[in-house]
Formats: structure tokens, sequence, C-alpha cells
């Protein structure tokens, strides 16, 4: 059984020929070539090629499927008595890959760019496109239109005809009537007053 362990994203995997492993993420497309030239050791058998630190003219190819995202993992952090409790989720994109060759001495990768699956991978990003302007059309129909200017207000007011030059002066204010006195309170009848007592004399001294 021919085997190799590679190296990509900081991580050292052992693959062998029609693996699939998930990697760290890549930058390709479903059904592209992909491959990895930091081979550190290839085996065939009890023959056992170790690298120093890569094994020359090592190669090992595959094709791409997919990147997604892993199930999410819980990140808590906490220190007793010291009310400190933080608590965070992280998702980590993973991409997929088959393993079909494991070439040594130089060889060439003869993996082809498997066309259904890049025309399939084609075919659905087209329909969420799709499905996303669909979406997006109503939300703008929602929006109100623009308030219209209101026309501006016609003058209403006429201007007042000019006096005729023949017209009569309106004729003076009277005089103002005079005012009537107030008539005079009627006063109230007052009681008799009493007479104020006499004060007491005040008594001889006795000798």
């Amino acid at each position: 059984m021919t085997f190799a362990v590679i190296k990509t994203g900081g991580k050292q995997y052992k693959v062998a020929a029609n693996d699939v492993v998930k990697i760290e993420k890549i930058d390709a497309q479903p059904g592209d070539v992909v491959t990895f030239d930091q081979v550190l050791m290839v085996g065939d058998g009890d023959a056992v090629t170790v690298g120093a630190p890569l094994v020359e003219g090592a190669l090992v190819a595959g094709q791409f499927i997919a990147t997604e995202k892993e199930r999410t993992i819980i990140i808590l952090k906490k220190e007793r008595r010291q009310h400190y409790d933080r608590r965070n989720g992280h998702r980590q994109r993973l991409s997929t890959v088959r393993i079909t060759e494991i070439l040594t001495g130089g060889a060439k990768p003869t993996t082809k760019v498997d066309e259904i699956a890049k025309a399939r991978a084609e075919k659905r990003a087209a329909a969420a496109a799709a499905s996303a302007s669909v979406t997006e059309a109503p939300k703008a129909a929602a929006k109100p239109a623009a308030a219209k200017k209101a026309p501006a207000k016609k003058a209403t007011t006429k201007a007042a005809p000019a006096a005729d030059a023949t017209e009569t002066k309106a004729p003076a204010k009277k005089a103002a009537a005079p005012k009537k006195e107030a008539a005079p309170k009627a006063e109230k009848p007052t009681a008799d007053k009493k007479p104020a007592a006499k004060k007491a004399a005040p008594k001889a001294d006795k000798e």
C-alpha cells in the first residue's frame, strides 16, 4: 500500500489514493485539480522514504470537492470568584479533497478536472444568485416613493382697487361722550359710639 505524509495549512496528514480528507481552507472551485508539493514521507509497502525535510520529486494530487463550515465549537473562559465568564462560538471552514495519486521521481499528475462537478457547482451558484435577486426585488419595491413637492399656492389676496378721486372722505370720528361721574356712595349709618369708660382714679396712699 502506497501512502504519503503531506503538510498543508500548518498541519500534517497521512493520505493514500482514494482517501477523502478535510484540510484547512484552500482557494479552489469544485472539480479543480489540487496538488501538494510538501511531502514529508512516502511509503510503498516496506520501503519508506523520509524527507529532509521534504522528499525530492514527490507530489500528491487530488480533486477539490467543496469548502464547508464545521459544527460550532464553544469557547468558554471563566475565572472563579472574579465575576468573569465569557462564552463564544467558532465555526471553522474546512475544504474537502479526494486524493487521486501519489507521485515520485518528478512525475506529473494525470488527474483531470471533473467537468461534471464544475458544471453542478456553477449551476448552484447561478440559482443562488437568482434567488437572491428575487428576494431583493420586493424589498426595493416596498420602499416608499419620494414625496413630490407640493405646487406653490397661488396668491389668494387680490390687490385692493385704487380709491376713486371723487370718493368722499370718511367722516371724522365723533367726539367721545363725557364719562358720567360716579354717584357718591351712601354712607352707612354708624352706631352711636359709647363714651369711653373713665379710668379709675388712683387710690390715695395710706399714711
